[in-house]
């Protein structure tokens, strides 16, 4: 493990190849039953670069006429979320230092040219609680910095089967993917990057 930043823990290849590969089962789970859509962004409705979908009891979503926020089904088939796969809550055991599980888990797909502009995961009730975030396929490049937006940042490169936790004083600091490395990993049948976030949404 290494400290990038006071809260933000870095834990390269947590996950060795055959764990990427049961992950990438798991997602594919959770996506027949949820399927990826794309958000667009409040007010404008412009459209992200990124596919998602969620698993757990909650899901993070956006739209042009609701805007950020949590809610317990699909917006586009109305079903509710499939759950975390156990891997995952394991991983949250292990690292999460919380009393508490998950509520949510975001999964983004990026294509080979989508990114993802600086931003805090500021939607939840407990920030308390960490963000868990896994790394699968492609590389990315990671920028993070503090809680302001004007802060210095940072630019670090993450793998397939990195992990990296969002906690304590780094809980809201300021983070993006500025690019991907295509066909850096073949572990995916496509192209392209899967992000998981993990996070507790309501106060505990």
């Amino acid at each position: 493990m290494l400290l990038l930043a006071p809260g933000i823990r870095y834990f390269p290849q947590h996950f060795d190849p055959a764990a990427q590969a049961a992950l990438v089962e798991d997602i594919r789970t959770v996506v027949m039953e949820a399927p990826l859509y794309v958000p667009a962004m409040p007010k404008t409705g412009k459209e992200m670069s990124v596919r998602m979908t969620n698993c757990g009891e909650l899901g993070w979503v956006t739209d042009k006429e609701r805007g950020y926020r949590y809610q317990a089904v699909h917006p586009v088939t109305g079903k509710t979320w499939p759950p975390i796969p156990r891997r995952l809550l394991d991983l949250w055991r292990e690292v999460g230092d919380f009393p508490h599980g998950p509520q949510a888990c975001l999964v983004n797909f990026y294509s080979e040219t989508a990114k993802m502009g600086l931003h805090q995961d500021r939607d939840e009730q407990e920030f308390r609680a960490p963000v868990v975030s896994v790394s699968l396929g492609d590389a990315c490049l990671f920028r993070f910095g503090g809680t302001n937006r004007q802060d210095k940042t940072r630019s670090l490169r993450l793998s397939s089967g990195d992990v990296v936790v969002l906690g304590g004083e780094g809980r809201l600091a300021f983070h993006g993917v500025d690019r991907i490395y295509p066909e850096t990993s073949t572990l995916l049948k496509s192209p392209g990057r899967i992000n998981l976030t993990l996070r507790r949404v309501t106060a505990s």
